[in-house]
C-alpha cells in the first residue's frame, strides 16, 4: 500500500471546523463574556490623578562659569530617565510624601488598608508604591506621574505631592552639593596658603646661602655660561669644520693613490688652481714640442737636442716639486682644521661642564623656587574654584524639574474599562473557543471527509449515507434516504471484475457503525430493482437482522451449519418478493468457529447459485475472528466508517486486516453524515434537502392514493 498523500488544508476546512464545533465555540464565548461582564460591574472603581514634569540632568538655567553647559546639556545619558524613575520610587522621595501632613497617609490608610491598626512608614511606602505608575513621554525628557486610588481627589493629590517632593529634593540635592564642595575647596585653600608661605621663606633661604644670582623673577633655572645662540653657533661652527676636513681627507685619499702623471693633471680640479704650476706646465709643454722638432733634424748626440732634453727635464723636476709643495700645503690645512676643531671642543665642554658644576650647587635653590611656583598656580585653581562655584551656586536652577502640568481631580474612573473589558471578552471568547474548537479537533483522529478516508485508506469511497436514516424496506422504493443507497449501489456494481461476484460482506472496525442497517437497505435497494436477494445474518454474536425484518432468531444460520434443519427451512421471506432473509440462530458456545466450517464454503456456493447477490453481515472485525473469515470466503468485502466515530489507525487496521486473510475489499461507505451542517457534502445536503421538499409535496396525493402504509409481513418461504 502506498503511503497516505499529505492533506492541504483549504478555507472550507476551517469553515467547516468551526460550524461543527459551534456548541463548543459557543459555549466558551458565553462563559467567557459573561464572566468578563460580571466581573468588570464587580470591580471597584478607581480613579487616577496624572502630572507631567520635564526633567534635565543637573545644571543651571542659564550658563555658569563652573558649569560645561546649560541644564540637560553635556552628554546623552541612555539610562538618565530610568534612572530618575527608581529614584522617584526610592524610600527618600516616597518618605518625604509620606510626612506630607495634607496627606496624612499613615492615619488615612491605616484604616483603609490595615483594619484600624497603625501603619509604619516603611509599610506606607510599600503600599504607596503599588499606586504609582511612572510613564515617560516618548522622544522627550517628560515623565507623566500617575497615581490610582478609589476617590479622585486623593489621586490628584498624591501625584501632585511626590511631583513636588522630586523637585525640592533634585534642587536641594543639587544645592548641597555646590555647598559642600565650596567647603571642600575652601579648606584646601586654606591648607595651600600655609604651605606657600612656608615655601617662600624656604627660597629666600636658599638664594641666601648658595649666593645664587637669580635676576629674572619667572625663571626656574641657573642661566648657563654660554647663551643658547653662542652655543649654538659654536656648535654649527665646529659641524662646519669637521665637514671640511673630511672634504680634504677625501682629496688626499684619492690623490695619494695616483701616479706622478696624473696627479699633476688632476691635482688643479681637486684644489683651487695654481698659477705657477701652471706657468710650469705650459712652459713644459713648450719645451717638450721643442725638443720634438729637434728630433726631426738632429740625433739625441747633437749639442742642441741635449740641451734642449735638459730643459725638459729641469721643468718636469720643478713641477715635481710643485705637486709635492701643493700635496704638503693640503696636508698642513688638513692639520689645522682638526687642531681648531679640538680646541673648540674643548672649549664648548668647559662651558657645559661649568653649568652642570653651577646647577648643581644651585639646584635646591631652582627646586624649592619650582616648587613655589606650583603652589601659587595651585592656590590660583582652587581659588578660582571657589568663585565659580559660589557664583553658580546663586544662578537659579528651576529647569532641572519644571512642573508642567498639575494633577486636577477627574471624576470618571480609569478603571474598569467598562467597555474595553467587554470588548476583550468577547475579543478573547472567540479565540478561546476557536481555538478550544481546533485543538479538540486537532485531538480527534476520527474519519470526517471522503478525502480522509481516500487518504488513509488508500481505497475508494463508494457511498456517503447521511444521518437518520430508516429502513427502506419499510418506507419503500420512494423513501428520501434510497437514492443514497442506489449511488451505493451502482459504485458497487461498476466495481466488479466479473458479473459472477455476489457474495458481499460488510465489516466494519468497532460495534455501532452501522454495518447491519447498510446491509440491509443496500440489499432492499438491490432487490427492489429486480435482483434476486437473499440477507445472511453472519453476527452470531450479537444479531440484529431479525429485529429489523420483523421475524424471531430461533431458527437460521446456525442451525444449517450444524445440519440441525435444511436450507429450505432457513430462509424466510419478506414482504418484498425478491427479497430473502435468514437470520443467524442460536449460537452454542462449543461451536464459535462454525463459519470456518466446510459447510459454511458450501452454503456460500448454494446461495450463489440461487440468487443475484447474496449479503453477509458481520461482527466488528477488530474484536472477532469471524468477520475476517466471511472476509476471506465472500466474492467481495465492503468496510462502513461511521462519520466521526473511531480513530482512523482502528480504521486502518481493519482494511489491513481484510487485505490479510485475502479479502476483496471494493471500497469503503462512509455512514451517518450530517450532511446539512458539513460542507464537506454541500452536493449531497443540496441534492437531499430538494428531494425531500419534492417527497412532501406529493405525500398528501400519495397518501390518498394508497390510504396509508401497511405494516410488513414476514413468513417463511418454503
Amino acid at each position: 500500500m502506498s503511503s497516505p498523500q499529505e492533506a492541504k488544508l483549504h478555507f472550507l476546512d476551517y469553515w467547516r471546523i468551526i460550524r461543527i464545533r459551534k456548541t463548543v465555540i459557543l459555549a466558551v464565548f458565553l462563559l467567557v463574556v459573561i464572566t468578563a461582564t460580571v466581573v468588570t460591574f464587580i470591580l471597584p472603581e478607581t480613579f487616577v490623578g496624572t502630572a507631567s514634569i520635564n526633567v534635565q540632568r543637573e545644571g543651571t538655567d542659564i550658563q555658569g562659569v563652573s558649569a560645561s553647559g546649560i541644564a540637560g546639556f553635556g552628554g546623552i545619558d541612555p539610562y538618565f530617565i530610568q534612572t530618575e524613575f527608581e529614584v522617584m520610587q526610592s524610600q527618600v522621595i516616597l518618605g518625604k510624601v509620606v510626612d506630607n501632613p495634607k496627606l496624612n497617609l499613615m492615619e488615612k490608610w491605616a484604616t483603609k488598608f490595615h483594619g484600624g491598626e497603625p501603619l509604619s512608614k516603611p509599610e506606607t511606602i510599600d503600599l504607596l508604591k503599588h499606586f504609582i505608575d511612572l510613564r515617560p513621554v516618548r522622544n522627550t525628557s517628560l515623565i507623566e506621574i500617575r497615581f490610582f486610588s478609589d476617590k479622585a481627589e486623593e489621586a490628584a493629590d498624591l501625584a501632585n505631592a511626590l511631583a513636588d517632593a522630586y523637585k525640592e529634593y533634585r534642587l536641594s540635592r543639587s544645592t548641597e552639593k555646590m555647598t559642600s564642595g565650596v567647603k571642600v575647596f575652601s579648606k584646601q585653600m586654606e591648607e595651600k596658603e600655609k604651605e606657600l608661605r612656608d615655601a617662600q621663606i624656604e627660597v629666600e633661604r636658599l638664594r641666601t646661602e648658595l649666593k645664587v644670582s637669580d635676576p629674572d623673577p619667572a625663571s626656574t633655572g641657573p642661566s648657563p655660561t654660554f647663551t643658547g645662540a653662542a652655543v649654538s653657533q659654536l656648535m654649527s661652527e665646529v659641524a662646519s669644520l669637521e665637514g671640511q676636513a673630511a672634504q680634504l681627507e677625501t682629496q688626499l685619499e684619492k690623490l695619494g693613490g695616483l701616479s706622478k702623471e696624473k696627479l699633476r693633471g688632476t691635482i688643479q680640479t681637486v684644489i683651487e688652481p695654481d698659477s705657477v704650476l701652471s706657468t710650469l706646465i705650459n712652459d713644459l709643454d713648450a719645451a717638450e714640442q721643442n725638443l720634438l722638432n729637434l728630433g726631426k733634424t738632429k740625433t739625441p748626440e747633437h749639442p742642441d737636442y741635449v740641451s734642449a732634453q735638459k730643459v725638459v727635464d729641469s721643468y718636469n723636476l720643478k713641477i715635481d716639486e710643485r705637486v709635492e709643495n701643493l700635496m704638503f700645503g693640503l696636508q698642513t690645512r688638513l692639520a689645522t682644521k682638526h687642531a681648531y676643531i679640538t680646541n673648540q671642543i674643548t672649549k664648548l665642554a668647559q662651558a657645559e661642564q661649568k653649568d652642570r658644576e653651577e646647577a648643581a650647587r644651585t639646584h635646591p635653590y631652582w627646586e624649592a623656587k619650582s616648587r613655589l611656583d606650583e603652589l601659587k598656580n595651585y592656590r590660583g585653581m582652587l581659588k578660582l574654584k571657589v568663585e565659580s562655584i559660589l557664583t553658580d551656586l546663586n544662578l537659579p536652577a528651576n529647569t532641572m524639574v519644571e512642573i508642567l502640568n498639575r494633577a486636577n481631580v477627574n471624576p470618571v474612573a480609569v478603571r474598569p474599562n467598562k467597555p474595553l473589558n467587554i470588548i476583550l471578552g468577547v475579543v478573547i471568547g472567540l479565540v478561546v473557543g476557536i481555538g478550544l474548537a481546533f485543538f479538540i479537533e486537532y485531538l480527534d483522529t476520527s474519519v470526517k471527509t471522503i478525502d480522509d478516508v481516500e487518504r488513509t485508506l488508500q481505497s475508494p469511497v463508494l457511498g456517503v449515507i447521511p444521518q437518520n436514516v430508516g429502513f427502506l424496506l419499510d418506507e419503500g422504493a420512494e423513501s428520501p434516504h434510497a437514492e443514497a443507497y442506489r449511488v451505493l449501489r451502482t459504485n458497487l456494481l461498476f466495481s466488479r471484475k466479473e458479473d459472477k461476484l455476489n457474495t458481499i460482506a460488510v465489516v466494519s472496525a468497532g460495534a455501532g457503525e452501522g454495518k447491519s442497517t447498510t446491509i440491509f437497505n443496500l440489499a432492499t435497494v438491490f432487490a427492489q430493482n429486480g435482483s434476486r436477494v437473499i440477507i445472511v445474518d453472519s453476527d452470531l454474536r450479537r444479531p440484529t437482522l431479525h429485529k429489523m425484518v420483523g421475524v424471531t432468531n430461533n431458527i437460521g444460520l446456525t442451525n444449517y451449519l450444524l445440519k440441525q434443519n435444511a436450507l429450505e427451512e432457513v430462509i424466510q421471506t419478506t414482504n418484498l418478493p425478491t427479497l430473502d432473509f435468514m437470520a443467524s440462530g442460536k449460537l452454542p458456545s462449543s461451536s464459535l468457529g462454525i463459519l470456518s466450517s466446510a459447510q459454511m464454503r458450501d452454503l456460500i456456493t448454494e446461495l450463489k447459485r440461487r440468487y443475484d447477490f447474496v449479503f453477509f453481515d458481520s461482527p466488528p472485525i477488530m474484536g472477532v475472528s469471524d468477520a475476517s473469515i466471511l472476509a476471506s470466503e465472500v466474492d467481495m468485502t465492503l468496510q462502513v466508517i461511521q462519520y466521526r466515530r473511531y480513530p482512523q489507525p482502528m480504521n486502518i487496521r481493519a482494511k489491513q486486516m481484510i487485505e490479510k486473510v485475502g479479502g476483496n475489499l471494493v471500497g469503503i461507505v462512509l455512514n451517518n453524515i450530517n450532511v446539512s451542517q458539513d460542507e464537506n457534502y454541500y452536493y449531497y445536503s443540496g441534492y437531499y434537502n430538494e428531494y425531500y421538499s419534492k417527497n412532501e409535496d406529493s405525500e398528501p396525493a400519495a397518501e390518498g392514493a394508497t390510504g396509508g402504509k401497511d405494516k410488513t409481513d414476514i413468513k417463511p418461504k418454503f
